[in-house]
């Protein structure tokens, strides 16, 4: 299995994890950790997407840490 195989499965979990947790209400998605951990999750999925292209899911994950980014600046902006 290539690295960007593993970077891409590692991604997955991690998202997958984050939205179990936040599911069951162990995880305010609000929060810094969940956003954190969705956009290490979408930007590993995006590093291995560079190796295979697929526009569709580059899309839907550039998306999904834009957001997870906007979320973590909020949170910034909100301490100071």
């Amino acid at each position: 299995m290539a690295w960007h195989d593993i970077a891409g499965l590692v991604g997955v979990l991690t998202i997958l994890v984050a939205y179990a947790l936040t599911s069951s209400g162990r995880l305010d998605p609000q929060k810094a950790p969940a956003l954190t951990a969705n956009f290490a999750g979408s930007s590993l999925i995006l590093l291995s997407l560079t190796q295979a292209f697929n526009l569709s899911a580059i899309l839907v994950e550039a998306a999904w840490a834009l957001i997870s980014l906007i979320g973590l600046a909020r949170l910034l902006w909100k301490r100071r």
